[in-house]
């Protein structure tokens, strides 16, 4: 069973080509729903984030503060790398868990930092990266949600670069002007070659 590292910045459409890929049947991985599971009300990284930033980062539900924990780790870096030293090996061994049980032709771990994480290379056998440029990012999200310009612009900064991401590809779809369904023949080829099934 092939497993495919998807990623892209925000805005980009990778959650389309995601939900894309899982309509030709490929079992989704989605590492950002682990993370938050994790750190939900009973997650399994709050004893561990709660011991190492106090217990002020706990919401009353027993869930992550996680407007308090942006604020501390965005100017943070070694802040940050704590909290990624708590997450990423439980979102690694879940991922494991549910490709074991996966059932598609492909695996697809929908990995919104994998270019910057690095470690998902060794893991996955093709990368595909939703590539869009930084305007059409910010007209995106802007559009889809509350987000104020500025917040948007300074996602993207903390991102990898879209150089760097395309540089990490064995495979790009540039999703700048396409329609839904110029996207999905973009995926349908994509499936073709990684699968040798036409799918549907």
């Amino acid at each position: 069973m092939r497993r495919i590292g998807l990623t892209g910045g925000i805005g980009s459409g990778k959650s389309t080509v995601a939900a894309m890929l899982v309509g030709h049947g490929a079992s989704l991985i989605d590492t950002d729903a682990i993370a938050r599971a994790l750190a939900g009300p009973g997650g399994g990284a709050m004893p561990a984030i709660g011991a190492a930033f106090g217990e002020q980062m706990v919401a009353a539900d027993g869930s992550l503060d996680r407007a308090q924990m942006r604020a501390v780790v965005f100017g943070d870096p070694q802040a940050k790398r704590k909290l990624e030293s708590i997450l990423h090996p439980l979102i690694g061994q879940e991922c494991e868990r549910q490709a074991e049980a996966a059932t598609g032709a492909l695996v697809v771990f929908d990995v919104p930092l994998l270019v910057e994480s690095r470690r998902w290379r060794a893991i996955v056998d093709r990368v595909l990266v939703v590539d869009a440029s930084e305007e059409i990012q910010l007209q995106r999200v802007v559009a889809r949600s509350a987000w104020e310009p500025d917040a948007v612009r300074a996602v993207i900064a903390q991102q990898a670069g879209r150089p760097l991401r395309r540089g990490a590809a064995d495979a790009v779809i540039y999703n700048e002007n396409l329609s839904l369904a110029q996207l999905e023949d973009e995926v349908r080829q994509l499936w073709r070659l990684w699968t040798g099934s036409s799918s549907n």
